[in-house]
């Protein structure tokens, strides 16, 4: 199974791999494959002796699509469009895709949107054509920080050691089994996260405007 890894402790929120994506699929305005979720939380406190001490954080999520094991947009396709290739990546059959819309539906991370000009599901493939031959996703090969890694989830692990994909804000890894495996940064893997929010979703939600 081929998958991703993402190293939160490394990863600034430049968006470099963000724009790999957009210019290398050649996509309009607006449109993104891959995308930053900025995550904040926090707060200041009154020390009670006129000075002050906080408990702000923040953390940046890298996300495409997961070409999950059990792909939900796959399941609830109606014309098979949704599919998995010859090498276990999620793509589109333009040529059957009707613009319904119940991957974007099904999805919980949002991958699949509707294209406003074909009115087709318009997703991440993995770079399918750099895969097959035998170069990584241009999102990994773009990040400066290298907080992204692309192959064979045993050779990941082999690379960088045991993960799973839950992390704030993200849904539970169980709904899908993403082939997804992050690296926690302090703040994510700490208690505090559960009070954070996404302050960027104008940003996120934009992509998924018809």
């Amino acid at each position: 199974m081929l998958g991703f890894f993402f190293d939160n402790s490394r990863c600034t929120g430049c968006r470099t791999c963000e724009m790999a994506c957009v210019d290398y699929n050649d996509l309009p305005a607006g449109r993104k494959y891959r995308r930053i979720i900025d995550y904040e939380g926090g707060t200041w406190i009154d020390n009670g002796d006129g000075t002050f001490s906080t408990s702000a954080f923040c953390y940046h999520i890298s996300l495409a699509c997961n070409h999950c094991a059990n792909p939900e947009c796959v399941h609830v396709c109606p014309t098979g469009a949704m599919h998995k290739n010859d090498l276990g990546l999620v793509v589109v059959n333009n040529e059957r895709c009707v613009g319904c819309g119940y991957c974007t539906i099904a999805c919980p991370y949002h991958a699949p949107s509707i294209d406003p000009i074909l009115r087709q599901s318009s997703k991440c493939h993995g770079c399918s054509d750099r895969v097959a031959a035998g170069k990584r996703p241009i999102c990994v090969e773009a990040c400066p920080l290298r907080a992204l890694d692309f192959g064979e989830v045993d050779d990941l692990i082999a690379r960088h050691g045991t993960f799973d994909a839950n992390i704030l804000p993200l849904p539970d890894s169980k709904l899908t089994s993403p082939n997804l495996m992050v690296k926690k940064s302090p703040a994510a893997d700490s208690e505090m996260a559960e009070e954070g929010s996404v302050v960027n979703w104008l940003e996120i939600e934009n992509n998924h405007e018809e």
